[in-house]
């Protein structure tokens, strides 16, 4: 599943080419994706101009000059292409401007579109349970402390917790962890402030870091212009079950299962 990276390296590739430009064409190739489309999105639409592009945890935001935002999250496999050569069945929703074609492609139909007022967005359902951005201001070892306060869950299944920090997946949770030096299952509720301190300094690199290198590519994941996110390349513990930890501690790297996802972490120097 597309990470927050992804879909952060995603709104960067369309920010060039979509941003300001007006939609002369909205279509619809079919009536839903893993929601139907909204009711009038055509109408609402077609014709406006985008106004600026960002992105809410895993979400990408398309934002026009009509009060309204177009959030679209891409699931297991969605992705957008931009001036594809040829045209792909699972091409669901396609957006025109005078220069570009851009293609919303989702093989499995676990992504999905919706559009949201904008001075509404931050009371949207997803979005208005959603513990801080991890790449933003509001992620603070204090804060993050007292909302971890006499939790018995462990510290990786509650970095999960989407109410706690916004947009954190499984792939960075476990790279964050390992830099941080914190065992992954340690109750979250006994992790010292100097950790968190860590920690919230891991969060923050690994996603720079992965952002920067276009997103891990895993399985169906290509940025907008096609090219192949190289971060997988740079793991230091996401799936190298008995390798050796980069650390040169001696430790191998050990996978165990949390809340149904598979864990990577060096027993030796995670504690």
């Amino acid at each position: 599943m597309p990470e927050l990276p992804e879909v952060e390296t995603t709104v960067r590739g369309l920010a060039r080419f979509l941003e300001g430009e007006r939609l002369e064409a909205v279509i619809l190739n079919r009536a839903d994706m893993r929601f139907p489309f909204p009711q009038g999105f055509v109408q609402a639409l077609s014709g406006a101009r985008v106004t600026g592009l960002a992105r809410r945890a895993k979400y990408g935001l398309v934002h026009t000059d009509r009060d309204s935002t177009m959030v679209f999250h891409l699931g297991m496999s969605g992705r957008w292409r931009i001036d594809p050569a040829t045209p792909d069945k699972h091409d669901h929703l396609v957006l025109a401007t005078a220069a570009h074609r851009f293609a919303l492609c989702d093989p499995r139909r676990f992504g999905f579109v919706d559009l949201v007022a904008t001075e509404a967005l931050d009371a949207w359902p997803a979005f208005a349970a959603m513990g801080p951005e991890p790449l933003g201001p509001d992620l603070q070892a204090l804060r993050l402390k007292s909302a971890l306060a006499g939790r018995k869950a462990a510290i990786k299944l509650m970095l999960l917790d989407q109410r706690v920090v916004a947009g954190l997946g499984n792939i960075y949770v476990c790279e964050a962890l390992w830099r941080a030096g914190i065992d992954p299952r340690r109750a979250a509720g006994r992790v010292s402030l100097a950790a968190l301190e860590r920690l919230v300094t891991a969060i923050r690199e690994v996603l720079e870091e992965a952002i920067a290198a276009g997103g891990s590519t895993l399985r169906d994941y290509a940025r907008p212009d096609g090219q192949l996110g190289y971060f997988s390349k740079l793991f230091d513990v996401y799936d190298r079950e008995g390798e050796a930890c980069r650390r040169d501690d001696g430790g191998a790297i050990r996978r165990v299962a949390q809340g149904g996802r598979s864990t990577w972490f060096c027993p030796r120097c995670q504690r």
